[in-house]
C-alpha cells in the first residue's frame, strides 16, 4: 500500500502542483484549509506525512502547526512546511516547533521531493527499530 500524504494549502496551483510531484510514488490528499484538514484528520486515517502552509486563511499564521506539532493525537505525523516567509522566520519556527523540513516558495519540487523521500525512509525505519 502506498504512503499517504496529506497536504495543506489555500492556493489550487500550490496543491495541484504537489500532486504532480507526489503523486506518482504516495498517496495525495489535499485539502484547502486548516478546517478541512482537521475534519480529515479526525475522520481518516492518519496520513504518513502533512505538508502544509503555515499561513492559512482560517487560522492564525503557525497556529495548525504548533496545534498538530504539539497535540498527542497528531505529534507523531512528520510535518514539511512550505512558507513565503523569509528563511530566517520560518528555519527558527520550524526549529521550534519541530518540523521535519522547511521549503521556502519558491522551491525546486526535485529537492522536495527527495525530503519526502528521506522523511518517509525515516518513518520506515523508525518504526522497524
Amino acid at each position: 500500500m502506498r504512503k499517504e500524504i496529506l497536504v495543506i494549502d489555500d492556493s489550487k496551483a500550490m496543491r495541484f502542483m504537489l500532486h504532480t510531484i507526489l503523486k506518482k510514488h504516495y498517496k495525495v490528499i489535499s485539502v484547502p484549509d486548516g478546517l478541512s484538514a482537521m475534519y480529515y484528520l479526525r475522520n481518516a486515517q492518519q496520513p504518513d506525512l502533512i505538508i502544509m502552509d503555515p499561513e492559512l486563511p482560517d487560522f492564525n499564521d503557525w497556529e495548525l502547526v504548533k496545534y498538530l506539532t504539539g497535540s498527542h493525537l497528531f505529534s507523531g505525523i512528520p510535518l514539511m512546511v512550505i512558507s513565503g516567509e523569509n528563511e530566517e522566520d520560518t528555519r527558527a519556527k520550524s526549529v521550534n516547533y519541530g518540523v521535519a523540513d522547511f521549503f521556502l516558495k519558491p522551491f525546486n519540487p526535485l529537492r522536495l521531493f527527495e525530503a519526502v523521500d528521506n522523511i518517509m525512509v525515516n518513518r520506515i525505519a523508525e518504526k522497524i527499530y
